[in-house]
């Protein structure tokens, strides 16, 4: 079973590469189709369908950076790397940005390692004593989000566009709904005015040494990261930019606290399912579904299997990253940015059809209103946060 088991975390890692490299396949969408195939009567043992979406999905945060930060094409999770990413990859230091996010990855997944065995036994206490106030304590996130931005009013109103988007959006019943929105959001927006403004990308710098201060990104992300624990749609980018009011680092410390939180929220999920029967991310619906409500013995393998996935992501990362480099500077980035531009027009057309690509236009509109308004990009956030808090109230 040990080498089964082996087998498919590396099968699993190789999945997560491809999800993690192009656009719009999303995690939660190959998800959903191991479902169907084992619902279908496969006689693959579903612990072993576990370890595989668990090793693809760790991966997947891992590699799904280089694409955000590279092509500017993001999905939940990388949105919030696409502009300060953007910036370092314009000074020539795009391999750092990718280098900053996989080191936070790394130190994630240490440091989920050590919280799990504290939360394990205070989760459900905490939880049960939060709960009469979850809409409550999202309302007190948003505010935080919102007056923490130097343009209050124009990050007010983006927030409500945004938020409005996302509660029609989120009930239309449509296909990976999330696509459309997020992609227009965070990257069409990025793209077009990279386009329009013509932007030319430098030589890349090599790596080096990693010159950033970790520790506050490790003491902010460890004290914010739990928080998606017990607040739906709270996300990493919500914990990330709260956490960085803590930290208040610059560009590179921001990336490294981004892959820190990733990891963290994505782990924490596993902690929620087995605690309090909570559902977190689409992964964790997926675990749920094929094995129910994970043991501590089990949740022994996931830990195991989180750490042999992100040891092996790591390096992998810095490998394809070297490579992509490579690519970016033999291209004109004009042209690259239109190719990816249509690529991720056509996936969104494929995926959730004729409406989808409207989400998309009007969602890549209200992403150039948002930075026109030289507001922060979280703000977008409201897409998914405003939703919830109108389920909890309501």
């Amino acid at each position: 079973m040990l080498i089964e088991i082996l087998l498919f975390i590396l099968v699993g890692i190789g999945g997560g590469v491809v999800t993690g490299l192009f656009p719009g396949i999303h995690i939660n969408l190959v998800g959903a189709i191991l479902l169907i195939f084992v619902e279908k009567g496969s006689s693959i043992n579903p612990l072993f369908i576990v370890v595989l979406i668990i090793s693809m999905s760790i991966t997947h945060v891992f590699v799904d950076f280089i694409p955000s930060i590279l092509l500017g094409a993001p999905e939940e999770g990388t949105e919030l790397s696409v502009l300060p990413g953007y910036e370092l990859l314009k000074k020539g230091l795009g391999l750092q940005a990718i280098s900053l996010t996989s080191l936070g990855c790394l130190y994630g997944t240490f440091i989920l390692i050590l919280l799990f065995p504290i939360f394990y036994f205070i989760t459900f206490p905490i939880y049960n004593f939060l709960k009469p106030g979850v809409a409550i304590l999202l309302l007190i996130a948003c505010a935080f989000l919102i007056f923490s931005d130097e343009k209050k009013i124009g990050a007010l109103i983006v927030f409500l566009i945004s938020g409005m988007l996302g509660f029609i959006v989120l009930n239309l019943n449509l296909n990976e709904s999330l696509l459309p929105m997020l992609g227009g959001l965070f990257g069409a927006s990025t793209l077009i005015l990279s386009i329009k403004t013509k932007t030319t990308i430098p030589k890349q710098e090599e790596v080096g040494s990693l010159k950033i201060k970790k520790f506050k990104s490790v003491i902010a992300a460890t004290l914010i990261s739990p928080i998606s624990i017990f607040l739906p749609a709270i996300g990493s980018g919500q914990i990330a930019t709260i956490g960085n009011q803590i930290a208040q680092e610059e560009k590179q410390g921001f990336l490294f606290l981004l892959g820190i939180v990733n990891i963290l929220t994505l782990g924490f999920s596993f902690l929620a399912l087995s605690t309090i029967s909570k559902t977190r991310t689409g992964v964790s619906v997926v675990v749920k579904e094929l094995i129910g409500i994970p043991s501590w013995k089990l949740l022994g393998l996931i830990l195991i299997t989180i750490i042999l996935s992100g040891i092996i992501s790591f390096l992998i990362t810095k490998v394809l990253s070297k490579k992509f480099i490579k690519i970016l500077e033999k291209v004109e980035y004009q042209k690259l940015s239109i190719i990816t531009l249509i690529i991720i027009s056509i996936i969104v057309l494929i995926f959730s059809g004729i409406v989808g690509f409207l989400i998309f236009i009007i969602s890549t509109a209200t992403g150039i209103y948002c930075i026109s308004l030289n507001v922060r990009r979280t703000q977008m956030m409201g897409c998914l946060l405003v939703p919830t808090i109108i389920l909890y109230l309501f």
